[in-house]
């Protein structure tokens, strides 16, 4: 008698749950043969058989958690019946699926992958589909809006959710055709990367299997199972189905937020209780306190006074709060102010403002800025450059890829224009046109909102005049534009006269700027701003 000794069944997976034996003490089996279904936090996995021969016993209960390189049952292998008593290791190639609680995988020394968007033959076409990784270092996002509904007919690569991370909203699309089953999530909730967003079932997917090759396919092939097996699960199927089927990952869930597993109706395979259920059974659970709440909390707001209301930052207001922490916690800010004379570049648009009209963009004061700034930067490239944070390293940026601070849909965002250095006027214009309409309407993509070098803050649109801006960590420098105002000053014959003055603010990193270096370098921008004919002589 030998024993088989669960292998390993994935990357730090210690231990899994026995959901249903498929074979009975006494059963004879064939080589490849699944003996057991268990379920790791990840995965639905099968055991197949490394030898024919007969099962002897059986060493864990359905339900019972059973731990990696661990006996999982004794054989009598076919022809060694006189050999002494050795364990059978399995040194299997791990063809665990990415994540969803209801896949089925089958692992055998001998078996070639015969999956397919992670269904396999053996598995119903219901597919739990993982929230995937959407940016370096995200670890979960909100959910903003569901695009379809429960029941609802998708094809592939149809956007079926909106998610905002720290950084833009993300559009999540189906992977195959076919219906949706369950939606995990709700409207505002938190979703975790790499766990369950939505189960659907799968478009054909008994006929989209990967046919094995000639060499493995009678290795693969389960056989026909002999009189005593096929009476074997059904005889297992009573304890499977009087005991919570759920891995432990989901139990773990459940003991945090207190959901009894008895009282949740599974939608996996099976029965089986997914995480997605667990949130269906929260809200209800929390409906129902909400509902106590608010009826304790009308009845104490009637006899007390000055009550608050407390509410969850997250999303961009998190991820701005976090980066302005940090911005200012690391990088030491000194400030710059001047004013700028704006008659002449208000001349000057005026000018073109009808010609960029009629090709179908509006001319702000905006691209002038950018673009003036753009050819600043080449006479100062320390002003774009960033410093490492260790203070060892600098690292100077060919491109100026220019952000602009914006109030959108889903707060302030600061999506910035790349290569501005060989861009016209009228490019960055319908470029800014662009990324405004899309941050007004929460439609920013990751790459529009990463990789900026400097940054503008139009705080004047507003009604601000000056202002202390905080970098845009890693930046080196940001400056914010005051509103326009008509003051009086002097000319050069001390005649009063009324001029068009705009504030404007700069922050900069004093580790690697000086005062003297940002003066000079909004000296030379400000000169193309007050004259900005004499762009020309540079403008490309």
């Amino acid at each position: 008698m030998k024993d088989f000794i669960l292998p390993d069944i994935g990357e730090g997976i210690v231990e899994c749950e026995l959901l249903e034996w498929l074979v009975s003490e006494g059963d004879i089996i064939v080589e490849d043969q699944p003996v057991a279904e268990v379920m790791t936090d990840k995965a639905t996995v099968q055991i197949p058989a490394m030898y024919s021969g007969t099962v002897r016993k059986l060493y864990y209960q359905a339900g019972e958690i059973a731990q990696v390189h661990k006996p999982l049952f004794a054989m009598d292998i076919e022809g060694q019946e006189n050999s002494p008593s050795t364990d059978v290791r399995e040194h299997a190639s791990n063809t665990e699926h990415s994540g969803a609680d209801d896949h089925v995988s089958t692992l055998g020394a001998n078996q070639s992958t015969n999956t397919t968007s992670g269904v396999t033959a053996n598995d119903s076409n219901l597919e739990t589909f993982i929230l995937p990784d959407i940016g370096e270092g995200i670890v979960e996002c909100e959910l903003v809006k569901w695009l379809v509904g429960e029941g609802e007919a998708v094809i592939e690569d149809q956007p079926v959710v909106e998610v905002m991370t720290d950084k833009a909203l993300v559009e999540i699309p189906a992977k195959h055709n076919g219906t949706i089953v369950s939606l995990c999530y709700q409207q505002g909730d938190i979703a975790k990367v790499h766990s369950a967003l939505f189960t659907m079932q799968v478009e054909g997917a008994q006929g989209q299997q990967q046919t094995p090759s000639k060499d493995t396919a009678q290795k693969v092939t389960t056989p026909e199972p002999t009189p005593q097996t096929q009476g074997s699960t059904s005889a297992n199927l009573p304890i499977v189905n009087h005991k919570v089927l759920a891995s432990p990952a989901v139990r773990r869930v459940a003991r945090e937020q207190d959901i009894d597993l008895s009282k949740v109706q599974g939608t996996g395979d099976k029965g089986r209780i997914l995480k997605c259920d667990l949130t269906q059974q929260r809200n209800e659970k929390s409906a129902d306190n909400t509902k106590a709440d608010s009826e304790t909390h009308n009845a104490t707001q009637r006899n007390s006074q000055g009550a608050t209301r407390v509410e969850r930052i997250n999303g961009i207001k998190a991820a701005m709060a976090k980066q302005m922490v940090h911005s200012v916690a690391t990088i030491p800010h000194f400030t710059v102010s001047e004013e700028i004379q704006m008659d002449a570049l208000i001349a000057l648009r005026a000018q073109l403002k009808d010609d960029f009209a009629e090709q179908g963009v509006k001319l702000s004061f905006m691209p002038f800025f950018i673009k003036a700034l753009s050819m600043a930067l080449k006479a100062f490239p320390i002003i774009n450059s960033q410093v490492n944070a260790d203070c060892t390293e600098l690292t100077y940026f060919n491109d100026h890829n220019i952000g602009m601070a914006v109030d959108g849909k889903l707060g302030l965002m600061v999506p910035n224009i790349k290569g501005v250095q060989d861009m016209s006027i009228f490019d960055i214009a319908k470029r800014a046109a662009e990324l405004i309409e899309q941050a007004r309407e929460g439609r920013l993509k990751t790459q529009d909102l990463t990789g900026g070098t400097i940054s503008i803050s139009n705080i004047g649109v507003l009604g601000g005049t000056v202002a202390t801006p905080v970098i845009n960590h890693p930046e080196a420098a940001i400056v914010a534009l005051g509103k326009m105002q008509r003051l009086p000053r002097f000319d050069e014959n001390d005649n009063v006269h009324a001029v068009n003055i705009m504030h404007v603010s700069w922050s900069g990193d004093h580790r690697i700027i000086d005062g003297a270096t940002m003066v000079k370098f909004n000296n030379l921008w400000k000169s193309y701003i007050e004259q900005p004919m004499t762009m020309l002589s540079t403008l490309r």
